[in-house]
């Protein structure tokens, strides 16, 4: 599949709660830093890190804005991000938000997460 990093970026947010469809945009070695200072390390890990938070949030709603590229070369991109979330939990209305960093690579002719780095504050106001 031929696509940009941007086309990437979008099919990537675009997966609901499907962890299925979300881990094949993972790459094997990925490392993932969350905004609660956990860090996941492979895809194994990354996978129930993810389910977990799928599992925690109902009706979660998840957006990125001003996706800013650093980089891109044939075979890397990297991105910054602002996002935010809501949803329940315990039946509770939370909502969450932070900058974020995603690191792509080539795989083959599509890309793959290798590393994603969410943090509190924003990239920008």
């Amino acid at each position: 599949m031929h696509q940009t990093p941007t086309e990437f970026m979008e099919l990537y947010l675009s997966n609901g709660y499907d962890l299925e469809a979300t881990l094949e945009l993972v790459d094997d070695e990925a490392i993932y830093f969350f905004s609660n200072k956990s860090a996941h390390l492979g895809k194994e890990e990354v996978g129930a890190a993810i389910k977990k938070n799928f599992d925690t949030i109902k009706d979660d709603t998840y957006q990125i804005n001003n996706l800013t590229w650093l980089s891109e070369t044939a075979d890397l991109a990297v991105c910054v991000y602002d996002f935010s979330w809501s949803g329940l939990i315990d039946g509770k209305e939370v909502l969450g938000s932070g900058r974020g960093t995603s690191v792509i690579k080539k795989h083959l002719q599509s890309w793959r997460v290798i590393h994603e780095h969410l943090s509190q504050g924003h990239f920008r106001a």
